[in-house]
């Protein structure tokens, strides 16, 4: 059975809905837990001690727990504090930084992450021979692809598939959600904490676009493979991944949770996941087709 992974919480919330969140989240069916800031070092209200602390709770209700490092790093202090991550002696780092896979230099097994960009047979070898234990497939990447990747995936490396969640797409130097503000990113005001589930972008025609969080854009409708479970079983895909959301996480786990298990099918799946969105589905990527697409035969 495919195991269920949370990815990274990768909106600003305050400390405390942070902590009640992963209170939940240790009595949640999830197999494994992503922690840390992936977005930017100015997000304060956790840090690498409380994470630790998380990391250890988590550990103790029986979750695989895996520290992840920030995709973008722009000073000697974001260098710094990946350096104390790597070498925190205990839990797993998910590398989204080439530089993360540096400082590990081969000591800890580590997790690939997706913006590593692995679209090919080889740069996934190399992270193997790096001491990599598992990689997480980049999202623009399709079904075809990764079948054929999986052909020649390194004997003992899993594959982790992102599943449902709100796709991040790319990273800035700038802060987009301090420019809508009208302020610096160094006078941000943690504007984020404002949008719990990011900042809508909407087109001149008012058509809703993206999502601004931070130095980060992620797709406005939500990536959703919960009708392919059966195919993603049948390539030998060990993992999926749940990016959190600010409300309903805990039941969109449990619908995953249900049909990993056969509880249920996958058309009720998706009729009963629809209402715990924070916008429409698409699934384009997987299917070869405009990332915006989603194959509305799977919810027949």
């Amino acid at each position: 059975m495919m195991k269920l992974a949370l990815g990274p919480v990768l909106y600003y919330w305050p400390r405390d809905t942070m902590m009640a969140f992963y209170d939940t989240v240790a009595a949640s069916p999830v197999d494994i837990v992503y922690l840390g800031e992936t977005v930017c070092s100015r997000r304060h209200e956790l840090r690498l001690p409380d994470w630790l602390s998380l990391a250890a709770m988590l550990a103790d209700a029986g979750k695989e727990v895996v520290l992840s490092t920030q995709a973008l790093l722009e000073s000697g202090s974001d260098l710094t504090n990946l350096r104390k991550l790597t070498s925190n002696g205990r839990f797993a780092i998910e590398a989204n930084d080439i530089g993360a896979v540096h400082c590990l230099d081969g000591s800890v097994p580590f997790v690939a992450g997706p913006h590593l960009n692995l679209y090919n047979e080889d740069s996934v070898a190399l992270m193997a021979q790096l001491g990599a234990r598992r990689w997480v497939m980049p999202l623009e990447m399709g079904r075809a692809a990764l079948a054929a990747m999986q052909q020649s995936r390194p004997k003992g490396l899993e594959t982790e598939v992102f599943a449902y969640g709100r796709m991040p797409l790319a990273f800035s130097a700038r802060c987009f959600t301090a420019r809508h503000r009208n302020l610096g990113k160094d006078d941000c005001q943690f504007s984020c904490m404002a949008h719990p589930d990011g900042l809508e972008l909407r087109t001149r025609d008012a058509d809703t676009f993206l999502i601004l969080n931070g130095t980060q854009i992620q797709s406005h409708l939500v990536y959703n493979l919960l009708g392919e479970l059966a195919v993603l079983a049948s390539m030998d895909v060990d993992v999926l991944r749940i990016s959190p959301q600010a409300q309903h996480t805990e039941a969109v786990v449990a619908l995953f949770d249900r049909a990993r298990r056969g509880q249920v099918d996958p058309g009720q799946a998706l009729a009963g996941l629809a209402p715990l969105m924070p916008a429409a589905a698409c699934d384009g990527y997987w299917h070869g087709k405009p990332g915006m697409a989603f194959d509305k035969r799977e919810a027949a």
